[in-house]
């Protein structure tokens, strides 16, 4: 993993920031991101303090923040920009960031706010930072889904909840999507040296469990294992498309196994977000 370059969506807490400690003590060259500039400065300076050098082999620092907002395509988009005007490459791309939400919201685009984050976002980017991770000798995209996507239903007059919304619906759905996009992401990405993965990080105390189901979990250090397993292991650098639960290939929703499901989802969310 030395001097890998890893873009960590929603690493400021929870799961995402334990996967950026974890990766930067192998050595890996870590992008925070934050909706919050200033946790995302905590969270720089505190990781910077785990590392027994902040600088890689050309003086550049270890680690790195970014602040933008997962609800807005437009800042995804400029944030985007930002980092394919700095970099010539991403080798991994840990879309990780989150949200449950009890009440229905909009993003500033207009959608259902959970949808809006745990997917249309990291489409948009995921899209958008393709040329970099094909820069990369062996790019990895990693998508943070749930076990919840195995009882999820896909209503197309619905993805937007349009007709009706409940919370545990809308996020489950939100992690089938990225299930849907990973797989489908692989298929298109056959060849290119660029994998494409998705994993269930495990029943964690975090803030989104806490908001969305009241319960306690293991801890984010557990939870991290899957996304640093599937960023770092040579086990795993020539397998795509596949699910990941406690670091072992899993079975996911059959319907992401539908070829026509896949690319239809795929236009339609080219489609909200305006990807050419």
């Amino acid at each position: 993993m030395k001097n890998k370059i890893v873009l960590i969506t929603g690493s400021t807490d929870g799961i995402g920031k334990q996967t950026a400690v974890e990766l930067a003590l192998l050595g890996a060259r870590v992008l925070v991101h934050g909706r919050d500039v200033n946790r995302v400065e905590k969270t720089v300076e505190q990781l910077r303090t785990f590392l027994p050098a902040g600088k890689i082999d050309n003086g550049d620092l270890r680690i790195n923040g970014f602040t933008f907002d997962l609800s807005s395509l437009q800042e995804v988009k400029q944030f985007a920009a930002q980092i394919k005007d700095k970099f010539e490459r991403i080798d991994i791309l840990i879309n990780n960031a989150g949200v449950y939400l009890r009440n229905k919201m909009l993003s500033d685009d207009g959608f259902e706010m959970t949808f809006a984050v745990n997917h249309l976002s990291h489409f948009l980017l995921t899209n958008e930072l393709l040329p970099l991770l094909r820069n990369s000798n062996a790019g990895r995209i990693i998508h943070v889904s749930s076990m919840t996507h195995q009882s999820a239903k896909l209503e197309w007059d619905n993805l937007n909840a349009e007709k009706h919304y409940d919370a545990y619906g809308v996020y489950s759905f939100s992690k089938l999507a990225n299930v849907l996009f990973s797989k489908e992401l692989s298929e298109r990405m056959n060849s290119s040296g660029v994998t494409s993965n998705s994993l269930h990080p495990g029943v964690i105390a975090t803030k989104l469990l806490a908001a969305g189901f009241s319960i306690g979990g293991s801890s984010v250090k557990k939870g991290a294992e899957n996304s640093v397993y599937l960023a770092s292991s040579p086990e795993v650098k020539n397998i795509s498309g596949k699910y990941f639960v406690d670091k072992k290939i899993s079975r996911y929703n059959s319907i992401a196994d539908d070829e026509s499901v896949r690319k239809k989802f795929w236009d339609v969310s080219s489609e909200m977000t305006g990807l050419n």
